[in-house]
């Protein structure tokens, strides 16, 4: 294992547009890419300084405050506020009395600290960039901050599919303060796509029909890659190593979408270097080749899985199918898709997942991980497992995701009724990044009851009733100056299919009433 470098994270220099450069990008395919160079910390400040990149539907209909200080000196029904140290205290009383945006509240809010982006005098952690040689020719990209917070526990971010350490931005930012947070970029994905062409051109004139991005569309594979699969069973082993030999202590792991699979697979196999496991948004099934040891007699009828070179036929097919996906109108679809509020910074993301795509090696990478055989145990005997060795599970689901669909984190809570399960509104398939405000507070206070051995209650629940039943909580925040409402439901032990059915129906009307009270 070697380090081959680490500084300061990469700044994406943000193109330059105007308001709706998604909107933009579905009406015209020419504009300029951004690039990537060591020019300091790529942060939520870089970003948001820039002209802001969004989803916009012109319907924003949110009051302006200053700081969080506006929220602390008005009186509120019930609300309840949690300082920048954490540590809760109750203002405002019990009195009957009309909120800051005018509208009188019954349920009780509880306002949670925002990013620390620098208007209140704070900022966050610095962001290191680094790589390690993982094996030859395998280099794995990721970023860490708060490494001078020895005392604190480890958290490990994993990113979903087509994107990488740079998604965990704002976690590595704001956690950092506190924590050791580490985010890591899967081979063939983000930054850890390899840095040299592992089946190039050895015949005379072939090309992948003139295409720059032919890494891997060659006749031979080079000897480091001879088994390269870009697959579910190497992406754990990945995390074991990395856990082993570069963190070198057992640690909390954050996963999303597929991080969220490969955290559990992670967790299953190697329960002494994992001390707890969140999902956001879980995937819970991953590859569609059978796993030649589970299955060796079935996957005799796949000769190719996900190997390099890639077979000619396969070539094709993978030009075809990266050429529309690649496409920087297809990603900002999928974008707009995913992301609940569209109001929401995507520029950043927008810019880093283009970066990746043209990488050469990027179409090939792609083709091997559709074509990678499943992993030896399903999503359920993976959760089976953590289960059985005691490694505590928390559920953080977004509850408009279009993707995994609340659905998904219900039978998640059935097979581990024991794991908080926590549904969040509004928010898509990557909450970490839409609500991250939301997502670094439960967060927190999760791994402060686990380091207490339960003497700190969970986030949000401080009557030990809600340890059983379905409660909801309404978040408040500051972003950019203006006033953010969130809606947490929390299933405890007793949760039940009305419960799910419930958490659909108030708080949906309950948010309507909101919004016609506020116009």
């Amino acid at each position: 294992m070697e380090i081959l470098s680490c500084g300061s994270g990469p700044c994406c220099q943000v193109v330059e547009s105007k308001w709706k450069l998604v909107e933009k990008w579905l009406n015209s395919r020419q504009s300029r890419f951004p690039t990537v160079g060591n020019r300091g910390v790529y942060g939520i400040n870089t970003i948001s300084r820039c002209r802001s990149v969004r989803f916009h539907d012109n319907k924003e209909q949110q009051r302006n405050f200053g700081s969080l200080s506006a929220l602390e000196g008005s009186k509120r029904i019930n609300c309840k506020v949690y300082s920048e140290s954490y540590d809760g205290y109750v203002i405002g009383g019990e009195e009957d009395v009309t909120d800051i945006s005018g509208i009188e509240e019954s349920a009780t809010n509880v306002v949670i600290p925002g990013l620390p982006d620098g208007s209140n005098g704070e900022s966050g952690a610095p962001i290191s960039s680094c790589f390690w040689e993982w094996k030859p020719k395998l280099n794995v990209h990721y970023e860490k901050a708060g490494c001078e917070n020895v005392d604190s526990p480890h958290v490990l971010f994993l990113p979903g599919f087509g994107v990488g350490a740079f998604h965990y931005e704002k976690q590595l930012k704001d956690l950092g303060r506190d924590t050791r947070v580490w985010a890591l970029d899967f081979l063939g994905q983000g930054l850890s796509l390899p840095f040299e062409d592992p089946a190039p051109h050895y015949k005379e004139g072939a090309t992948s029909n003139g295409n720059a991005s032919s890494w891997g569309f060659g006749d031979e594979t080079e000897p480091w890659a001879a088994e390269l699969v870009y697959s579910m069973d190497l992406w754990q082993e990945q995390v074991r190593y990395f856990i082993e030999e570069v963190i070198r202590e057992p640690v909390y792991i954050v996963g999303n979408s597929l991080g969220g699979y490969v955290a559990l697979y992670s967790a299953a196999r190697n329960p002494h270097l994992v001390k707890g496991v969140t999902l956001l948004n879980a995937t819970p099934f991953w590859g569609f080749l059978p796993n030649p040891t589970k299955n060796p007699g079935l996957a005799k009828f796949f000769p190719w899985a996900g190997t390099f070179p890639l077979p000619a036929n396969v070539r094709r097919l993978t030009e075809l199918v990266w050429e529309k996906i690649s496409d920087p109108t297809s990603i900002a679809e999928v974008l707009k898709q995913i992301y609940a509020d569209h109001s929401t910074n995507v520029d950043g993301v927008f810019s880093r997942i283009i970066e990746t795509t043209r990488h050469p090696a990027a179409a090939a990478a792609f083709a091997s991980i559709m074509c990678a055989p499943q992993a030896e145990l399903s999503f359920s005997e993976v959760l089976s497992r953590c289960r059985q060795n005691n490694v505590p599970i928390c559920l953080m689901y977004g509850k408009e995701d279009p993707w995994v669909r609340p659905l998904w984190g219900l039978q998640v809570k059935k097979q581990v009724p024991e794991a908080p399960y926590y549904q969040i509104s509004p928010a898509g398939h990557c909450p970490h990044d839409e609500v991250p405000e939301v997502i670094n507070f439960l967060l927190r206070g999760w791994i402060r009851n686990l380091e207490s051995h339960g003497s700190i209650s969970l986030p949000l629940l401080d009557e030990l009733d809600c340890l059983k039943n379905a409660d909801a909580r309404e978040l408040e925040f500051i972003r950019e100056g203006s006033r953010k409402l969130v809606t947490v439901r929390f299933f405890g032990s007793r949760f039940s299919l009305w419960d799910w059915i419930r958490s659909y129906i108030n708080p949906r009307s309950k948010l309507r009433n909101l919004a016609a009270k506020s116009q």
